[in-house]
C-alpha cells in the first residue's frame, strides 16, 4: 500500500476514535445531568421540598412496580416467605403504622407486641389474687388459696389490600410510584385497622374494644371477659337533671392504679356534647388544649377522637374511659409484603399487599364504658 495512503488512513481512524471517545464522554456526561434532574424533581429537591427518608425504600418499591426488578428489593429486604413475596423494609412499616395510629386513637394509645413467627400472641395472667394471714410465732400455718392463672389469647388475622396501576403510570418516569403506593396501602389499612380494633366481632379479625359483653357489676364481682359500663340516665341522651354525674360515675368506676394514666375516648360528635356540660356550680368539665398538638381535656383527663365510636343513641356505648395501653393489645407481624400480578388486570398492573395483625382487650378492668341508657 501506498505510504501517503496508509499515513492518510491511520489519520483518520485516530480522528475517528477521538470523535466517538468525545462523543461518548459528552453523551454520557448529558445522561448523568439528565438523571439527576429527573432524581431530583422526583424528591422535590427543586421545589425545596424536604427529602423523603424513605427515598431509597421507595425506590425499590417503583423498580419492582414498574418492571418486576427485584434487585433492590431482594437487597433491602427483612425476610421472606416459600410461598412468595418479600417483605417490605421496616421503614416502610412504621410510616404505615404511623397513619394508622394518626386516623385511629386506640392504635396509639393501646400496648403493641411483636410477633415474628407465630400465628397468635399469648400471655398469661392472673385472675384471682393470692391468700395471706396473720400469725403467731409458734402457731399453724394453715393452707392458703393460691391466683387463678388465665391465658390471653391473641390470634393473627389477614387484612390485604390490592391496588392497579395504570400503564400510564408505569410509563410516566417522573411519577414516584413508590411513594404513592405506600400511600394508598397506608391509608386503606389505616381505616380498617382502627374501625375493627374498637368494632371488630374477632371472627377473622381484631376482637374489638365494643364487641365485649358487658355489666354494671364491679371489678370483684364481675366475669372475666365481661366490661363494666355506667349508664347515663337517659336513653339516647344525658340525663335531664344532674347530666354530669354520669362522667363522674365513670371516672371513679376506674379504681386509682389504672386512673394515673387514663384517657377518654370518644368521637367528635359526642364531644361536642360533652363540652357543653357543667357542674353544680356552673364551671365547664371540658378544658380546651392549652398548646398544639396537646389533647383537651374532660374532668382533667385526656380526650382522643376516634370517629369509630359510634354516634349517642339508645343503649349507645358512646364514651370509653381506661388505660388503654393496659386495656388493650394489639399483636402484629412486622413488614408489609407486596406481591406484582401483571396478568390479571393487563395492560395495567395489579400490586396485592398485606400484612397479619390482631387485637384484643388484654386487662377489662382497666377500661368502663358509657352506656347511653337509662340502667
Amino acid at each position: 500500500m501506498d505510504p501517503e495512503l496508509k499515513t492518510l488512513i491511520l489519520e483518520q481512524g485516530n480522528a475517528l476514535s477521538a470523535f466517538a471517545e468525545k462523543y461518548a464522554a459528552e453523551m454520557a456526561m448529558e445522561r448523568k445531568e439528565r438523571e439527576d434532574l429527573e432524581l431530583r424533581l422526583s424528591r422535590g429537591g427543586i421545589r425545596g421540598e424536604r427529602k423523603s427518608d424513605a427515598q431509597p425504600e421507595r425506590k425499590a418499591v417503583g423498580l419492582f412496580v414498574k418492571n418486576g426488578d427485584e434487585t433492590e428489593l431482594k437487597a433491602m429486604q427483612v425476610g421472606s416467605e416459600p410461598d412468595g413475596g418479600y417483605t417490605v423494609l421496616p421503614s416502610m412499616a412504621d410510616a404505615i403504622r404511623t397513619k394508622v395510629r394518626n386516623l385511629s386513637p386506640i392504635a396509639n394509645l393501646a400496648r403493641r407486641v411483636s410477633v415474628d413467627r407465630a400465628d397468635s400472641w399469648e400471655e398469661p395472667y392472673d385472675l384471682t389474687d393470692i391468700d395471706a394471714a396473720w400469725v403467731g410465732e409458734n402457731a399453724a400455718r394453715t393452707a392458703l388459696s393460691t391466683a387463678t392463672i388465665g391465658l390471653l389469647h391473641v390470634p393473627l388475622q389477614e387484612i390485604y389490600t390490592s391496588q392497579v396501576v395504570t400503564q400510564k403510570l408505569l410509563d410516566t418516569s417522573m411519577f414516584d410510584i413508590g411513594a404513592w403506593i405506600e400511600g394508598r396501602i397506608a391509608n386503606k389499612f389505616a381505616r380498617t385497622e382502627g374501625s375493627a380494633f374498637i368494632n371488630g366481632d374477632g371472627i377473622a379479625k381484631p376482637k374489638g374494644l365494643l364487641s365485649y359483653a358487658t355489666s354494671t357489676s364491679g371489678d370483684s364481682t364481675r366475669a372475666d371477659g365481661v366490661l363494666q359500663y355506667v349508664p347515663s340516665g337517659a336513653a339516647g341522651a344525658f340525663a335531664s337533671t344532674n347530666p354530669v354525674d354520669c362522667i363522674v360515675d365513670l371516672v371513679h368506676a376506674l379504681r386509682a392504679p389504672y386512673r394515673a394514666n387514663a384517657a377518654f375516648l370518644m368521637n367528635s360528635k359526642t364531644a361536642g356534647l360533652a363540652r357543653t356540660l357543667k357542674d353544680s356550680y356552673g364551671r365547664f368539665l371540658w378544658y380546651d388544649s392549652l398548646a398544639e398538638g396537646m389533647p383537651n381535656m374532660l374532668m382533667g383527663y385526656p380526650v382522643y377522637m376516634d370517629e369509630e365510636f359510634p354516634d349517642i343513641a339508645a343503649n349507645s356505648y358512646s364514651i370509653a374511659f381506661g388505660d388503654f395501653a393496659q386495656a388493650y393489645v394489639i399483636a402484629e407481624q412486622p413488614g408489609i409484603k407486596l406481591l406484582r400480578d401483571p396478568f390479571t388486570t393487563k395492560p395495567n398492573l395489579l400490586i396485592y399487599a398485606y400484612h397479619r395483625i390482631g387485637g384484643a382487650v388484654a386487662e377489662g378492668e382497666a377500661v368502663k364504658l358509657l352506656k347511653f341508657s337509662a340502667s
